[in-house]
């Protein structure tokens, strides 16, 4: 995908995926500007300290999804739109509900509104595993702000704009991830494990960054594309962090999965599979059958499960990623 002489933004830019998609968009294009949207003036004060060379390019606009009168405004001559807001924290939103559901849902459909009347040419917008038949509030949300953001496609009108959702598991070492906090608990020397037979996809922030740059460039609007990752066996990834911790089992939290799925079985017919992902196609009339010819059909009976992965990590591959993290 080309951004050079793009006008790029990105909501909850001050986050892990943000900034590290930041970082490589400036260092390997030549975007024409760079607007970072998010609600924390102290993070976009210190992210201006770590981009200083970037002065120049990058945009720092103090705003909120849920204000769709800024949006309207912070997207005005937006090209391209990633967005990556979204409050996360599984217990968090569990025991404030509402809070999600404003961010998540009422966000995603300001986004929506202000990239379609501000005419934005093409949006991707971050989803979670937890999406796919979710059991927490958080999946919930980001299962509905899935769902706006592929119909969003049926009303875009004269404007152009398409959309398209990016799924995938969990980043390794991003703010507020199990790694940093694992690496807390090493100095207790004891891992609090929910449950010894919990698995989870695995990706770096480097490949979701990369991920989503691919996505603009395949995308016809109303994809989901979900990627091609390994999954990992949580005991192991403690035992990659310290092999002389030990671990305390304390059981699975309110709202949280044994194992997660990207797809589920009831998405095997519109699912293509390509080389490096597979492509959850919109179940619309307008979708053109003919995108994606490319790939091909998931046999029945498929599903994407972090428990019947055919790709895993050992613990030294473990190790070794999150060392390079």
């Amino acid at each position: 995908m080309d951004f050079d002489n793009k006008v790029v933004l990105v909501t909850g830019g001050t986050g892990s995926f943000g900034k590290r998609f930041i970082r490589i968009l400036l260092s390997e294009y030549k975007p024409k500007k760079v607007i970072v949207f998010s609600r924390d003036e102290l993070k976009q004060f210190e992210m201006a300290q770590q981009f200083a060379e970037y002065e120049k390019i990058i945009r720092y606009f103090i705003g909120d999804v849920r204000d769709k009168e800024r949006l309207m405004r912070a997207f005005h001559g937006v090209d391209y739109v990633v967005h990556a807001a979204a409050l996360k924290q599984v217990p968090a939103m569990e025991y404030n509900p509402t809070e999600a559901i404003k961010t998540n849902i009422i966000g995603a459909m300001n986004v929506i509104d202000a990239a379609i009347s501000e005419k934005v040419e093409k949006v991707v917008a971050l989803s979670t595993d937890k999406a796919c038949n979710p059991i927490n509030l958080y999946g919930a949300t980001k299962l509905c702000s899935d769902k706006l953001f592929v119909a969003a496609n049926s009303y875009s009108g004269d404007s152009g704009t398409i959309f398209a959702v990016v799924r995938y598991g969990n980043v390794v070492g991003s703010r507020g991830s199990v790694v940093p906090f694992f690496k807390e608990k090493v100095k207790e020397g004891i891992f609090p494990i929910t449950d010894e037979r919990m698995t989870r996809f695995w990706i770096t922030l480097e490949q979701g960054v990369r991920f989503v740059m691919k996505a603009f460039e395949r995308m016809h609007g109303g994809e989901i594309f979900v990627p091609k990752i390994p999954s990992m066996k949580v005991i192991d990834l403690a035992r990659a962090i310290s092999p002389t911790a030990k671990t305390k089992v304390v059981g699975i939290r309110p709202g949280e999965k044994l194992h997660e799925v990207m797809i589920s079985i009831d998405d095997v017919r519109n699912t293509k599979e390509l080389d490096d992902c597979y492509v959850i196609q919109p179940a619309f009339h307008w979708w053109n059958q003919d995108n994606h010819a490319e790939g091909n059909d998931v046999p029945d009976g498929f599903y994407y499960s972090s428990d019947t992965n055919n790709q895993w990590l050992t613990v030294e591959q473990l190790r070794k990623i999150i060392e390079e993290c």
